[in-house]
């Protein structure tokens, strides 16, 4: 492979025309670099909050996974990395708001739903997810959905479109809660239910 432009060499850049040569080379792609943690801002952009969250890390990074840890409703972020430490949790100090996760069960689709689209219709605006667990290299998210949902106590409509085709909508859900919806049913069963400001046990 030719080489793609001209290489800075004072930032340490480099080209092999074989990846299973860079370590041959003397090469190595854990450099180290400091993690990032950017929040969205409304939809406008995204602030990068890296420092005052401590998650600007220096470790040798290598997967990061998103979930509710402590089961209340906000997720928490969990880095696994070569260096600086194997595993770090980070625990997400954010004001606590209302919530809703979804487990799916399928029956014509899939057993988990892996591949179905969520639309969340909450206070006039749309909040869409889509049930694909992978996340990055080596980790793999739960196989949930998750909604956060501000002040918003409820969800007004719940639009499932499942990988059969079938398309379920639930009205009026409560928030705060952890719930199980299988494809064709009526109704969703409440698994868990946690108010936002209640301790959960260790």
């Amino acid at each position: 492979m030719p080489l793609p432009g001209v290489l800075d060499r004072s930032l340490g850049e480099f080209w092999v025309t074989n990846p299973w040569d860079i370590v041959d080379q003397g090469h190595n792609l854990s450099a180290y670099e400091r993690k990032r943690a950017f929040l969205n801002v409304q939809g406008q952009g995204f602030l990068d909050i890296s420092y005052v969250t401590g998650a600007d890390s220096d470790g040798d990074g290598r997967s990061v996974v998103a979930g509710d840890f402590r089961h209340d409703g906000r997720l928490d972020l969990v880095v696994r990395q070569v260096g600086g430490g194997p595993v770090l949790l980070y625990e997400n100090q954010f004001p606590r708001a209302h919530y809703l996760t979804v487990s799916l069960r399928g029956t014509a689709s899939n057993r988990l739903g892996i591949g179905a689209r969520l639309t969340a219709t909450v206070s006039g605006r749309e909040l869409t997810r889509e049930l694909y667990p992978h996340n990055s290299f080596r980790s793999q998210m739960p196989s949930r959905v998750h909604f956060g949902l501000g002040d918003a106590a409820r969800i007004d409509r719940l639009t499932i479109r499942w990988p059969s085709g079938a398309v379920q909508t639930f009205d009026n859900l409560a928030a705060d809660r952890h719930v199980v919806i299988t494809e064709g049913r009526t109704g969703p069963d409440a698994v868990e239910t946690v108010t936002p400001g209640q301790v959960i046990p260790p």
